[in-house]
């Protein structure tokens, strides 16, 4: 008995020095040295990211919008600057306000974000932001009248606080923002920020991670406007950088692609594509208190 135990612990002692050999940082790099050789012999390389194409935007114009806190939206004849819970229609000519839709201060609409125009409807991202748990809905208003047409409540979505929204393929796609600070949830940081696909009935289809590297840049926040450009890719920006950011949709995997980051007139914030010139984008510049306007670089 006595040497039977003896053995069983000269065996257990052995087994943890063989354990601790093995824990040798040498040893360690030795085994990862073969596996290299290993793959290396079997064609596999290391992953390298496509390079990321940099540009510079051509500024436009820039209109007073003391309304363009949050974003703004453009049709043919009209941009529409839009805070909280007002919404200014603007000339685009002369810059001149038309009229105004004013929400309640604390009232149903709290926190409209990013918005485009269709058909004589704007088309507006909405949350209850910065109040937990995150609430999210659409909102529509009616351009000639501007006056609140319609809403569509997403309710409670542990994606976060939409921020923007666009048509993609036959559904949607939309940006979901999570926050760093209090107004955000505790176990849940600005790097869970997502990008979300829908069916036409706002069914969740699928979805993306953001790049790493614009987490990053986003910080604390999350992208604050986002929308499909006419070459088919994501654009997005934050909230106070002056950068646009162009991702493509991975061929694999489920995180996009960063493929370009072009300076702007904007810091950050939701912004529209013209419905007239493809590569002309309205953004706001939340410092100057505009709205502005400015032509992408070609990026091909």
């Amino acid at each position: 008995m006595i040497k039977t135990a003896a053995a069983f612990l000269s065996a257990l002692g052995l087994c943890a020095a063989s354990l601790a050999q093995a824990e040798e940082p040498d040893n360690i790099e030795a085994k990862r040295d073969a596996r290299r050789a290993a793959w290396a012999a079997m064609g596999i390389e290391d992953y390298v990211p496509p390079e990321v194409k940099t540009g510079t935007a051509e500024e436009l114009g820039a209109w007073d919008a003391p309304d363009a806190t949050q974003g703004v939206a453009a049709d043919g004849k009209y941009f529409y600057a839009v805070a909280n819970y007002v919404i200014g229609k603007y000339d685009r000519k002369t810059g001149a306000l038309v009229k105004r839709w004013i929400g309640k201060r604390g009232g149903l609409i709290g926190h409209l974000n990013s918005c485009y125009e269709e058909a004589g409807r704007l088309y507006c991202a909405n949350s209850n932001h910065p109040h937990l748990p995150m609430a999210s809905s659409i909102e529509i208003f009616d351009t000639k009248t501007m006056t609140h047409a319609d809403s569509k409540s997403l309710g409670v979505l542990d994606e976060g606080s939409l921020v923007w929204f666009d048509h993609y393929k036959d559904g949607w796609i939309a940006g979901f923002a999570q926050y760093d600070d209090e107004t955000g949830l505790p176990y849940k940081d600005h790097t869970y920020a997502t990008v979300v696909t829908f069916d036409k009935d706002w069914r969740k289809t699928g979805g993306y991670a953001l790049p790493a590297g614009i987490l990053e840049k986003m910080a604390p926040q999350a992208a604050s406007g986002g929308s499909i450009g006419p070459d088919g890719k994501l654009y997005v920006m934050g909230h106070d950088l002056p950068e646009m950011y162009v991702l493509d949709f991975p061929e694999m995997g489920p995180t996009l692609v960063h493929a370009a980051t072009i300076a702007v007139p904007a810091e950050g914030q939701a912004f529209d594509f013209d419905p007239k010139e493809p590569d002309r984008v309205w953004a706001i510049s939340r410092p100057r208190g505009k709205v502005v306007s400015f032509r992408l670089p070609d990026m091909k």
